[in-house]
């Protein structure tokens, strides 16, 4: 359900942001001060936060743009407008915090407008009735990113082309983003071109490949697509075939957090073997799926395991969900071991296979056990929000198979540009080497990243959603949350997708500025001298369109 917007809050607004800008900089530093009693006090009332957000929820997080901003400045704003009984409901529309810094409270809100994404990134998700067990709930985790269209309304509003280079000129000649830059800056609720330096000169984009696979992947597949992993029985024998459907968020971990679990494939596995009077078999596994070398060319590397369309746990070697960790050599094999391990826990003996390698299963095996990824859309959020590189390759691979496209590299490469084609996008002179945005042979341009965020935020494309949803809260979730200082003005606000190689740097995303417009922008820099200087650069940059009504 939905509540209106109260008459009282609606004549209020105007005097609400005049406040909320004035006293900005000071929430950013209170946040961190008050977030554990927040979160304490947000489990006691969590039953009223949908309906208090809702109400509240739609311009005040324009003043942020990110979960926690927006609580403290719906307080501190409320309380000079509407008095302590407002404030004290805009504590409560604060929603439940989870690990990452990420709220909870507007999913019933974003789930009534169709939105599609996950709960959360991390291990400890909701439960849904998806096909997997405890499969995180459909709905956006962060806070509204498309409140700068609901806000100021018509041209007059938008920035101006000359007051935005007067702005983003000298930040963008710093010496420190090196000879060669880009940008692009776009009015998201028009789609207007409001600044470009090199808008459509086509550079290594590093990471930030990754929004043009996720838009490519919620195009093909839709949010909702899962990801299948299958157990077969060949028929007359007792030889079970482990089936990769080319989910590397399988998981051995007892706690699955909304992810396929092993453990749960080999509970039906077994129980369906028992049905057979079968307790001892022989068990290989089938990664025919996939086409292609499994290694990228940047090798062995603890970015990124081999891209096999039967890993568990992204072949990582530790605990760790997110991140670089040594990765296994031999993905394939290493799940099929964890599988066998997991079917003698539950009293069904295994021998390998007397084939070499992988097998093939035949059409006629019988399928007599399954589970399914978390819905695309979560995968999504959770690649983009850490720059998650496997889930990146797997992704490209379910576009190309979509598509009819061999899964590999090269086909994914393919299969994504034919996407962005079908989806009207100004394409020019780009290449996809992968999908994760690894490969030097990446070429994109900020005309594009900008407008595929333009498209993600439109009305007629509500299936790309999870593409704004994903994006790192500045100073708060994924690759940005250690970027931006409490005291930055793009603090909260500032919503991007990074991207970093050795002398590469990007960063594309949205930001409201200060008169409530959505923006989209692109900044891109190639040859930089220094990673931290240029990262702190673009930073600046991002930082100053928000501060800015440009006009």
């Amino acid at each position: 359900m939905v509540v209106p917007e109260p008459k009282v809050w609606r004549a209020a607004r105007p005097h609400v942001v005049r406040v909320a800008r004035a006293v900005k900089p000071g929430v950013v530093r209170m946040t961190h001060a008050v977030k554990p009693g927040a979160a304490r006090v947000a489990r006691v009332v969590k039953p009223g936060v949908v309906r208090v957000t809702s109400a509240v929820g739609a311009r005040s997080s324009r003043l942020t743009g990110s979960t926690k901003n927006l609580t403290n400045l719906q307080l501190t704003a409320g309380a000079a407008t509407l008095g302590l009984v407002l404030s004290a409901g805009a504590v409560l529309a604060a929603g439940p915090w989870d690990s990452t810094g990420q709220r909870t409270a507007e999913r019933d809100w974003a789930a009534s407008h169709g939105h599609e994404g996950g709960a959360d990134h991390g291990r400890n998700s909701g439960t849904s009735s998806g096909t997997a067990q405890g499969a995180p709930k459909p709905a956006p985790s962060a806070p509204s990113v498309l409140t700068g269209l609901g806000g100021a309304s018509g041209a007059d509003s938008m920035p101006g082309g000359d007051a935005l280079a007067a702005v983003l000129d000298p930040l963008l000649e710093a010496p420190a983003l090196g000879p060669r830059r880009a940008a692009a800056v776009v009015d998201v609720k028009t789609g207007e071109l409001l600044y470009g330096k090199g808008a459509d000169d086509a550079l290594t984009p590093a990471s930030t490949t990754k929004i043009a696979t996720a838009a490519a992947a919620l195009s093909a597949a839709g949010p909702d697509h899962r990801i299948e992993t299958r157990v077969v029985l060949e028929p007359g024998s007792d030889e079970v075939v482990l089936v990769g459907g080319g989910d590397p968020t399988l998981t051995a971990h007892k706690d699955a957090g909304g992810y396929a679990s092993l453990r749960t494939l080999a509970d039906r596995t077994a129980a369906a073997l028992a049905k057979r009077h079968l307790n001892e078999i022989t068990l290989a596994h089938d990664t025919s799926l996939y086409d292609g070398p499994v290694l990228h060319t940047i090798g062995h590397d603890d970015n990124l395991a081999p891209v096999t369309a039967l890993m568990v746990d992204e072949a990582r070697q530790n605990d760790s969900t997110s991140g670089t960790a040594t990765r296994s050599l031999d993905p394939p094999a290493d799940a099929t071991r964890a599988f066998a391990d997991l079917l003698e826990d539950r009293g069904i003996k295994t021998a390998k296979s007397p084939a070499a390698g992988p097998v093939t299963a035949s059409k006629k095996a019988e399928e007599i056990a399954s589970v399914s990824s978390a819905p695309l859309s979560t995968l999504v959020e959770r690649m983009l929000t850490h720059s998650d590189n496997d889930i990146a390759e797997a992704l490209a691979r379910q576009v190309a198979l979509a598509a009819g496209e061999p899964a590999s590299f090269e086909g994914g490469g393919a299969a994504i540009k034919k996407e962005l084609k079908k989806l009207e996008l100004p394409l020019g002179d780009i290449a996809f080497a992968d999908g994760s945005g690894l490969s030097r042979g990446d070429r994109l341009t900020p005309a594009l990243l900008t407008s595929l965020l333009a498209a993600a935020a439109s009305p007629s494309h509500p299936e790309l959603r999870p593409v704004l949803t994903g994006l790192p809260v500045a100073g708060f979730t994924g690759t940005l949350r250690t970027r931006y200082p409490a005291d930055s003005t793009g603090t909260g606000v500032v919503r991007a997708k990074t991207g970093t190689l050795t002398g590469v740097n990007t960063l594309a995303g949205t930001v409201v500025d200060a008169d409530g417009r959505l923006l989209s922008f692109a900044f891109m820099a190639t040859e930089t001298p220094s990673r931290d200087q240029a990262q702190a650069a673009l930073d600046k940059a991002a930082s100053a369109l928000a501060n800015c009504g440009c006009r």
